[in-house]
């Protein structure tokens, strides 16, 4: 990879050897040799053209809240879209880039007295990233807010795709099972609502998270989708692993569906822990836990 040429190229900031314990909310992960921060979303396309054409490996990654990465070296370029993040809120209709981080939307919309993103407002994440995973919560996901998003398809084109074209299903998306489709801006509509009860429901919700999920130690969230009428958290409590450790990655006293860096835990530890937890539920319930993390640079 001709990193010079990669530079010349002027699309963004561009840093080498990058710990990925840095760049995920897992804390953990090898050295990701490039990343690339484009500064716009022409820059964006400029950058992945190249790339294609060099027939060098990408992955376009967000805040890192739902990433497992390993701890070997990561020899593509990962490219964050932090910059990428401009939004107006006009009316009722929010326009977001896909860098836009979740927490900050979700609480302007609040802000301007719209209701529709309470459910986000626990959420970590970037728009695009939140698109991609159907991310949600209180019975409440992206795909009930979401009317469009413009992406850039295979051929490098940019073009509209509309809520029936993104096939949301919990945790799931038309990204998700397409990847080579990369979000750049969505639209997100919402209505108008009493702005006292938003941010009472809002805060509310902020108080039994605080009581019932670690939010002390580094984790991604939930780690495993609920099974239809059922709870991983339950299952999991139910095979005794709450407290259950390999290394510095423990299955949470607080939460069993959350797995904690309790210190230094490598990807290692955690990517076992989470294998071997699911492999519990499953010897005890015959449940195939589905994982909602993304597992990045494994053999």
């Amino acid at each position: 990879m001709n990193i010079k040429e990669l530079r010349k190229l002027k699309v963004g900031k561009v840093i080498e050897n990058v710990c990925m314990s840095k760049n995920t909310t897992y804390r953990a992960g090898g050295i990701c040799k490039l990343m690339v921060l484009p500064r716009n979303k022409e820059c964006l396309i400029k950058l992945i053209k190249y790339l294609k054409n060099k027939n060098i490996e990408y992955k376009i990654i967000g805040n890192g809240s739902n990433l497992l990465f390993s701890d070997n070296i990561y020899n593509g370029v990962l490219i964050r879209l932090d910059k990428i993040d401009n939004y107006k809120i006009e009316d009722t209709i929010i326009k977001a880039e896909a860098g836009c981080d979740l927490l900050t939307i979700a609480y302007k919309s609040a802000d301007a007295g719209l209701t529709g993103l309470e459910f986000a407002t626990g959420i970590p994440g970037t728009i695009g990233g939140a698109i991609y995973m159907n991310a949600g919560a209180y019975k409440s996901d992206m795909g009930y807010v979401v009317s469009e998003v413009e992406v850039l398809t295979p051929e490098l084109e940019v073009s509209t795709l509309y809520n029936k074209d993104l096939d949301f299903h919990y945790r799931s998306s038309f990204l998700q099972k397409n990847k080579d489709y990369i979000c750049l801006e969505a639209t997100i509509v919402l209505k108008k609502g009493n702005k006292k009860v938003i941010k009472d429901i809002i805060a509310e919700r902020r108080k039994k998270r605080l009581m019932t999920q670690p939010l002390n130690f580094p984790s991604a969230g939930s780690v495993f989708r609920n099974p239809p009428d059922d709870f991983a958290g339950r299952l999991i409590e139910e095979c005794n692993l709450k407290g259950y450790k390999i290394g510095d990655a423990m299955v949470s006293e607080k939460h069993a569906n959350f797995i904690v860096n309790i210190g230094k835990a490598t990807g290692k530890d955690i990517h076992d822990l989470i294998l071997y937890v699911k492999s519990e539920v499953y010897k005890k319930f015959k449940i195939d836990l589905l994982i909602e993390q993304e597992f990045v640079n494994w053999e």
